[in-house]
This record gives C-alpha cells, sequence and structure tokens, in this order.
C-alpha cells in the first residue's frame, strides 16, 4: 500500500526505498494504460505476472489505415501536414472537411506519439485568452460528431469541472471566469462547498472558500482522440504516411516549394515532395522542425516534464467524477478505470525543463524516469484536498514532456519568415482541449489566406525571432510554466530573459525613477514611482505586491503599487505635457518606385501625402479584415516610414512582404492571376 504517507517517507529515505517501489511498480503495475499504449511504451512490460490475466477492460487502438514508409510516397501533394499527434490529425481533418483533398500527413514514427498519447485528457472549455476559450468551446461541439462519422470512440465524457479556491483572491479569479465563461455563452455557476463534495466524495472542503461548476467540460483518452481525427482525415482522402521524416522544407522565391522526406529502416532514401502548402504541427520537436528550412523558421517552445499519478480503483470513484482543479495547490483530479489521475503543475521555482540540446527522434512512446523526489511538493495539496491518497495503491507515476511557450499562449499561423509554412505547436498542457478548435481555425486559414476570427494572443507572429533563442526559452518557460495555476495578477510583468532591449533613454528613466515592463523584449517605463533609494534600486522581482484593485477608489489598502503616480502622469498629460519614450515601437522602411501603391493597397486610408506628411491608418488583408493600426510617414516621394505597436511589429512586415510576393512576384497565387 502505497500512500501519501509512504511517499513522504520515500523522498526523505532514497535512494533505497525508492528503488524498491520503483521496482514493484514494474511488476505489476501494467494494465492501467490502454491496450494501444502498451505495445508502444517501451518503460513498460506489456506481459503481466505470473498467475494475472491480462486487462479486459482497456480499449484496444482503433486502425488509422496509415501508410508505412514501404509504400511509395506521392511525388506531390497541394499540402503536407508534418506531425502525427493530435494537432497534426486534427488539422488535416479539417483542411479535407474544407475541401482539400490532396493532403499528404508525414509522422516520423507512429500516429499519437511525442506528447499527445500519454495526455491527461482535460477538456476545459474556458481559457486563459478570448481567442483560446472561442477554440476549447468548439471542441464539445465536434467530438460527438466525430464519433460517429469514424465509428471510433474518443472517450468523450461530459462530466463537467469544479475549480475550488481557498483565498480571497483566488474566489476573485473563480467570479472573472464566470464572468468569461456567461461572455461565451458558457454555463457556469457557483455551488455550495457540500455540493462539491456530493458530487465528488473523494474530495475533501478542508480550507475551501468556494466553489465553481463547469457542467459542460469533460475528458478524453487523448490516443483514441488522435486515432480517430487520423481516420476521419484518412476518410476524406488524406493520405497518412508514418515511419516519414522530414529532412527538410524547400523554398523559391520566399515560398515553401516542397519538402524532402526520408523513411526508417530500410527505406533510408531521401525524396523531395513539391508542394504549395507545408504545415509544422511537430509537437515538442516542432523548433527542431523549423531549422530544418532556408531561412529558419522561429518556432519558441522549450520542452519540459510534467507528472501525473494513477491510482488503482477506489470505493467513491464512477465513470461520471467530475474533474476537479485546486489551482491554490497546483493540482488536479479526474476518475481513471475506477481509480484517481491525479497531476499538476509546479510552482515558480521548481520546474524541470527538458531536452535543452534537443528532442530525440525516438523518444516517441518514451517517458523520463520516474522522480518521487521532484513531486514531493504536491504532496500536501494531494492529501489534503483527497485523503483517500494516504491508503490507497498507486498504480504509476507518469513522467512525460510536454511543450511550452515564453507567454503560455500556444503557436498558431502563417510563420512570417516563409510564405505558406504554418505551424501549430507550442500547446502548453492544453492540446488535448485546443486540438479541435486549433485545427479548424489553422484549416481555415490555410483555405482563405487569413484568420477567420480574431487568433492575435495566439498568433505566431507575435513573437519576435530572438524568442527562438534556446536558453531564452529555457528560462522563460522555467517561470511561464510555474504561473500556470498561480493567481493571474493584472498587469503582471514576467522576470526572467529581462534587459533584453533598452531605449537609448533607459538609464535616464532609470534615474527618474521608472518602473519598467517587457514588451517584445524591449524596457518600457510602465510608471514613475516616487524617487526614494528604495525604490530606485528595485529590479522587475522585487515590485510591489500584485493586487486585484477591486476596492482601489475607496481602499488604499487595496491600490496597485502604480495607482498614485500614474494619476499624476495622467493629470500632467491632461493640464501639462508630456513626453513619451517610443523606442520601442515597430518601424519598417518601405521603399522603392512602387511603394506608394502597394501601401495604398494595404491600407485602409490615402497614404498618397506630401513628403514629410504622416496619415494614422489601418493596414487590411485581403479579405478587408483589418490586421494592425499604424502611422505611415512619408519620408520621400518613394520611401515610406510604417511604424507600428511594439508586439506587431512581425505582423506587419509579413503583410508588406506578402503582398510585394503576391501582387509583383506572383509566386503566391495559382494559375493564371499571377501577375
Amino acid at each position: 500500500l502505497v500512500g501519501a504517507g509512504a511517499i513522504r517517507g520515500i523522498c526523505a529515505s532514497r535512494p533505497v526505498v525508492g528503488e524498491v517501489l520503483r521496482a514493484a511498480r514494474a511488476s505489476w503495475c501494467v494494465g492501467w494504460l490502454p491496450a494501444s499504449l502498451m505495445s508502444q511504451h517501451r518503460l513498460l512490460s506489456s506481459t503481466p505476472p505470473a498467475g494475472q490475466a491480462p486487462p479486459t477492460s482497456v480499449p484496444s487502438r482503433p486502425s488509422t489505415a496509415t501508410t508505412s514508409a514501404s509504400t511509395p510516397l506521392p511525388s506531390s501533394a497541394e499540402i503536407v501536414v508534418c506531425g502525427g499527434g493530435v494537432i497534426g490529425t486534427s488539422v488535416a481533418y479539417h483542411l479535407a472537411k474544407l475541401g482539400c483533398k490532396d493532403v499528404l500527413l508525414v509522422e516520423q514514427g507512429s500516429v499519437s506519439g511525442g506528447s499527445t498519447w500519454h495526455a491527461a485528457g482535460l477538456v476545459g472549455k474556458v481559457r486563459g485568452t478570448s481567442a483560446e476559450t472561442k477554440l476549447s468551446n468548439y471542441a464539445a461541439q465536434l467530438l460527438p460528431q466525430l464519433e460517429a462519422e469514424t465509428g471510433l470512440t474518443t472517450g468523450w465524457k461530459q462530466c463537467g469541472s469544479i475549480a475550488v479556491a481557498s483565498s480571497p483572491e483566488r474566489h476573485l479569479v473563480l467570479q472573472r471566469t464566470q464572468a468569461k465563461a456567461s461572455a461565451f455563452g458558457i454555463e457556469s455557476h457557483f455551488i455550495s462547498l457540500e455540493e462539491a463534495q456530493s458530487m465528488f466524495p473523494l474530495l475533501s472542503t478542508q480550507g475551501l472558500t468556494s466553489a465553481l461548476w463547469l457542467p459542460e467540460d469533460g475528458t478524453v483518452n487523448a490516443s483514441d482522440l488522435c486515432a480517430a481525427f487520423a481516420r476521419g482525415a484518412r476518410q476524406n482522402g488524406v493520405r497518412i504516411a508514418e515511419n516519414t521524416a522530414v529532412n527538410a522544407v524547400n523554398t523559391k522565391n520566399g515560398r515553401v516549394s516542397s519538402v524532402s522526406v526520408s523513411g526508417k529502416g530500410a527505406q533510408q532514401e531521401e525524396q523531395t515532395i513539391e508542394c504549395q502548402q507545408f504545415v509544422n504541427c511537430g509537437g515538442m520537436w516542432a523548433r527542431q522542425l523549423g531549422a530544418l528550412s532556408n531561412p529558419t523558421v522561429s518556432v519558441p517552445l522549450h520542452a519540459a516534464e510534467h507528472f501525473y499519478l494513477v491510482t488503482k480503483p477506489i470505493q467513491g470513484s464512477h465513470s461520471q467524477l467530475p474533474v476537479v482543479r485546486d489551482p491554490d495547490h497546483y493540482i488536479y483530479a479526474r476518475e481513471w478505470s475506477g481509480g484517481l489521475l491525479l497531476g499538476g503543475f509546479e510552482p515558480e521555482g521548481l520546474v524541470k525543463t527538458a531536452f535543452h540540446d534537443g528532442v530525440p527522434a525516438d523518444f516517441e512512446f518514451s517517458l523520463f524516469q520516474e522522480d518521487w523526489d521532484h513531486i514531493s511538493w504536491a504532496w500536501d495539496g494531494i492529501s489534503k484536498r483527497f485523503p483517500c491518497m494516504e491508503e490507497v495503491e498507486i498504480r504509476q507515476l507518469l513522467n512525460g514532456p510536454e511543450s511550452f511557450t515564453p507567454d503560455n499562449c500556444y503557436l498558431l499561423g502563417e510563420a512570417p519568415e516563409i510564405e505558406n509554412y504554418f505551424v501549430a505547436a507550442g500547446m502548453n498542457s492544453s492540446g488535448i482541449a485546443s486540438s479541435a478548435g486549433a485545427g479548424k481555425a489553422l484549416g481555415e486559414w490555410i483555405v482563405t489566406g487569413s484568420p477567420t476570427m480574431d487568433l492575435w494572443p495566439v498568433d505566431i507572429r507575435r513573437l519576435a525571432p530572438f524568442f527562438n533563442n534556446n536558453t531564452l526559452l529555457r528560462d522563460r518557460v522555467s517561470e511561464t510554466l510555474g504561473l500556470h495555476y498561480a493567481v493571474p495578477w493584472p498587469r503582471r510583468e514576467l522576470n526572467t530573459c529581462r534587459g533584453l532591449r533598452r531605449s537609448p533613454l533607459y538609464g535616464h528613466l532609470n534615474e527618474r525613477g521608472a518602473c519598467f515592463g517587457s514588451k517584445m523584449g524591449w524596457e518600457r517605463a510602465n510608471y514613475f514611482a516616487v524617487q526614494t533609494p528604495a525604490t530606485l534600486s528595485q529590479s522587475p522581482a522585487e515590485q510591489p505586491p500584485y493586487t486585484f484593485g477591486i476596492n482601489s477608489a475607496i481602499d488604499t489598502a487595496d491600490r496597485p503599487a502604480w495607482w498614485d503616480a500614474t494619476a499624476a502622469e495622467v493629470k500632467a498629460c491632461r493640464t501639462s505635457a508630456a513626453i513619451f519614450d517610443v523606442t520601442s515601437f515597430g518601424k519598417i522602411l518601405v521603399q522603392g518606385s512602387d511603394a506608394c501603391i502597394a501601401l495604398e493597397r494595404l491600407c485602409s486610408r490615402d497614404v498618397n501625402v506630401p513628403v514629410g506628411s504622416c496619415v494614422y491608418t489601418l493596414m487590411l488583408n485581403e479579405q478587408g479584415g483589418i490586421e494592425s493600426d499604424c502611422v505611415v510617414n512619408r519620408l520621400a516621394s518613394d520611401k515610406f516610414l510604417v511604424v507600428t505597436g511594439t508586439s506587431q511589429v512581425c505582423l506587419v512586415n509579413c503583410s508588406v512582404k506578402k503582398f510585394c510576393l503576391v501582387h509583383w512576384l506572383g509566386v503566391a497565387t495559382v494559375g493564371a492571376q499571377a501577375k
């Protein structure tokens, strides 16, 4: 019997007891995994111990009817999708549903490999940003339809979820979650602690202050969902080639022209497949895949270890138990095979990043070694919230890789470096919940040429190329993963990777008491504090504590640190004068004999103005949608300086470049319409 008390003892008496525990686990805990995973998971034996019957209640893996590397690959395809995880198969499925029949999906190993197969399978609708919430909301609509269409179960259960709070700050977060859910038509309401315990009998309400019920949330089996997407894609004409690695993404005139691939084993001869679009759904390999093109495509993500444990059956657990999230203790729980699956996201300072030198190609169905010492931080919260864990038998501690981004939002859209090179990766442990929506949104983007909804929070063009620095990613992901379940304070500034870009006025502003924030790597003065030796020496990590500031107007104790300083600055702007340092704004020089023609087409206002004039305008896409707002300064008859927001310089630059490729080089159009 291995419970929380024993675990704490193990953590204190390693290595001997820990080794005994691992040996015991290896001898009997194979039965909880789906049969499809037992044959693929190299760290577990698929043979039950003597005298123990093979498990009969676990599903077998449905056939995805894929093409092996020994089957001849086509010489061309309109769209090549790389990556057979839940994101890649979803993208391929949605492309096919949108009418794209010439789609080839290549996977270096087997479908559902990487981080898909060991995902916990939580499907929550309300996410951190509006864009992510809209995309996650789509999953509950699609999954029943997908099961009916393919004949494969996804394991979808609309069991609901309960988020609990242990502090006034967390209760306010839950109130904001409810408000966001209401804005998107997602049902949610507060329930009593007694109701929460009746829904989840194994839950202890000790120390809780409130509970929010979201009945539309649920769970899936990640591998089954991936298999259903794959079968649905193939039924609609997509070809799927496993054991086929991409060696290079080739370009011509700034756009994708072909991919070079090779098989495994005896079929290692490289083959070139001509294509018009390429989609990087490489998961934790996506950054390395981005480096296989010229120019390199920046895919800023970094892998980190993520754990959960699975128990044997527990009295009181049943298939319709809701998901429970206790972010104050950084943990979550769901039902699994009559027991519990419990995981967590480490607090800041305890995150373990992984694969700093690159992810091995053969890690597709592997796991990290169990690390009982590392998860000791979670046991107090687990045993407090779920007291049954003190005595329950634990089947396995699973420790697998997930990929995370510099700002905890995933990467979606057309890469700014190469036209018709698309990316869907860096899901920050939300890949299962977001797979349906992300696949649909990217498929529509590929087909129509621009986003069909506001995707800016997840648009890959929001991040500059320097974010792809490996050391920066390791340090930043160590912080952002640690904030996964932390209180999302308004105007929170990150502490890692600071001071990357500074205005020439930085020293002067610092001497005047500037409290800096970071935007696109730039240090920018958020406000000027009262000049005291204490404030002048503060680093970002030493800034005053955050507050929601709900009662700031009447309660001085609730006012954020910037309240009084900002009030004085606003008054100065209204009654006197102020100077703003906008060094961080994006600046793009558009120059040439047809520069005015290009900007006239891109911008909503007339920019054909006298030299020395400036025009504030919107920049539009081919569908007339708004890409950005900017100021166009005419420096000469053939020279314009476009000034845009700090975070949108990559987007605007990409818009101008794409226009030039389409309307002068004619490389982004098909057929006789090319100029």
